[in-house]
């Protein structure tokens, strides 16, 4: 993996991350917005000690754990990758309610247009804020957009460390299981 200065990984900020999508996608998995060593490679998840990898492949959603620079692989699986807010910060906590509400009307005119079978927020906090439903809980939800069905997974984050890689793994099959039911 590349090794970025502290002033190339900052000059990444505010930086667009291309999204990993298709029509009719299973599941179109969607993080909380680009950290800095994502926007300077241009790969989703891609720091160091996030689990999303790990999770995807022990969950049965990919055969082999991928890698961040393999993220188009994603679409052969019938799976891709976006996000709350588009511009990225060093921390989550950078962004503004406004951000989230905003990027919650974004992601679901997004989803409308896409279809995905199931829309998959990474992190219920970013989920509480973009869609004003401050009781969600991780799981699958009551909302649905349009015909897309939502579910809300754990934070990948290595910050996120009472969720275990087992346990993630563990949502995150709970997560395909129902994909693979319809």
């Amino acid at each position: 993996m590349t090794r970025f200065t502290r002033e190339e990984l900052q000059a990444a900020r505010d930086r667009l991350v291309p999204d990993v999508v298709a029509d009719g996608l299973r599941v179109l998995f969607c993080g909380i917005n680009p950290g800095l060593m994502t926007a300077a490679t241009g790969h989703h998840f891609a720091r160091p000690g996030n689990r999303f990898w790990p999770a995807l492949h022990r969950s049965g959603f990919t055969p082999r754990q991928l890698k961040p620079s393999e993220q188009r692989e994603l679409l052969s699986y019938g799976l891709g990758i976006t996000n709350v807010v588009a511009r990225a910060t060093a921390r989550a906590d950078e962004l503004s309610p406004e951000e989230y509400r905003e990027g919650g009307h974004i992601l679901a005119a997004k989803v409308a247009r896409l279809r995905p079978r199931w829309l998959a927020v990474v992190g219920i906090t970013a989920y509480r804020a973009a869609f004003g439903d401050p009781a969600a809980r991780v799981g699958p939800q009551e909302r649905a957009i349009g015909d897309t069905r939502v579910w809300v997974l754990p934070n990948p984050s290595g910050l996120n460390a009472h969720w275990t890689p087992q346990t993630l793994a563990e949502e995150f099959a709970r997560l395909r299981e129902a994909a693979e039911e319809g």
